[in-house]
């Protein structure tokens, strides 16, 4: 059976961040806690690494990851092009449950899946995931069930889905409680690559904890569909 860490213990948080890390090094997954929900975590520089995460999770390659990150720094490295909006965005909700889809560097050696140039990127406010994000670099995380189930607010529902397909679970109790009442658990998803071209507007993908409204008071309705 994968262990697992009671993060909530110094002593454990430390000793679990650490196993992850080699975990994550070796290819294998992690699971996580996030602000939202719990994810199930990938090197997102190992192809084979992420692909175990879509196996794992029963989805194919037309549902690419997000990459989280630690860092608005990271932003910049992973992503071609942000726009003044999209950084707008971020400093509103970074850290924390928005994911913005953006055109990838050209010059990254990754295979996220059919992303079509594309990666969406979010810095969660969780310490536990930032903790990890800090020694492992950017991780592909989906959320931690099996395609079609619910996602999971604790370790052991993350488990009973994804079992022995993880090498480590990182505990850190029940996460996403204060989200009960939004549409999805998770993050909200906007694309903001139409923000690049000539009369383009961002998208919002799937709505989730951070509400459109006030994506769009800080885009500007006219620049959001």
């Amino acid at each position: 059976m994968a262990p697992e860490f009671d993060c909530s213990e110094p002593s454990e948080l430390l000793s679990g961040v650490r196993l992850a890390r080699a975990v994550i090094g070796r290819g294998e997954l992690v699971v996580i806690p996030t602000d939202t929900v719990y994810g199930v975590a990938a090197d997102a520089f190992s192809p084979a690494a992420v692909q175990r995460l879509l196996d794992a999770k029963g989805r194919g390659r037309d549902s690419p990851p997000p990459v989280l990150i630690a860092s608005v720094e990271a932003l910049d490295a992973l992503a071609e092009t942000v726009p003044d909006e999209v950084r707008a965005l971020v400093a509103a909700f970074w850290p924390g449950g928005l994911t913005v889809i953006l055109p990838a560097r050209s010059s990254l050696a990754w295979d996220l899946g059919d992303a079509r140039g594309t990666v969406a990127l979010r810095m969660p406010s969780n310490p536990i995931a930032l903790a990890l994000l800090a020694e492992t670099g950017p991780l592909a995380v989906s959320s931690a069930n099996l395609t079609g189930k619910p996602a999971a607010h604790t370790s052991a529902e993350a488990r009973d889905d994804l079992g022995d397909s993880v090498g480590v679970y990182l505990n850190g109790g029940e996460v996403g409680v204060e989200h009960a009442g939004a549409p999805d658990p998770g993050s909200t998803i906007v694309d903001a690559t139409g923000l690049l071209v000539d009369g383009g507007k961002l998208r919002i993908v799937r709505h989730g904890v951070i509400d459109a409204g006030a994506i769009r008071d800080i885009v500007g309705a006219d620049r959001c569909e």
